[in-house]
């Protein structure tokens, strides 16, 4: 059975297919009891852009519901940070290897960590129907 993330959030603005939902996102610490003794808990107001058939359906200022799996935000993860941490110490290896001189290894990899965040803002598209949440009216 797959996990799912749910949030609770209120609608911004409404264009078309698309309904902009502002959430708040907090540290798992902010709902402890010794929050106000830590200075460690922290919330921060998001903005989400929903893609729906039925977003003419939704109100500015209502509240709703943002689902998503948990998969879906581990596999954003790991093509944000996993997979370009992977690159940049396979090409700065390889690039050590083959010439030695680390300076260059350095430039190499950091360029080709340039590249890869470029190829991924030119596939958002694709991406954005890949990891996006639904939205659900709260009855």
């Amino acid at each position: 059975m797959a996990q799912i993330i749910i949030h609770r959030g209120t609608v911004k603005s409404v264009r078309g297919k698309h309904v902009s939902v502002q959430i708040i996102q907090a540290s798992a610490c902010s709902s402890c009891v010794a929050k106000k003794m830590c200075n460690s808990s922290e919330s921060k107001e998001k903005l989400v852009d929903i893609v729906s058939p039925e977003a003419f359906s939704y109100q500015v200022g209502e509240e709703v519901l943002l689902t998503g799996s948990v998969e879906m935000g581990l596999k954003a993860v790991f093509w944000a940070y996993g997979a370009p941490l992977l690159l940049l110490m396979a090409v700065l290896l390889a690039t050590l290897q083959v010439t030695a001189d680390e300076p260059l290894a350095a430039l190499v990899a950091l360029t080709n960590l340039v590249v890869y965040y470029v190829v991924l803002y030119l596939n958002k598209n694709r991406l954005t129907r890949k990891f996006s949440f639904t939205i659900k009216h709260i009855k």
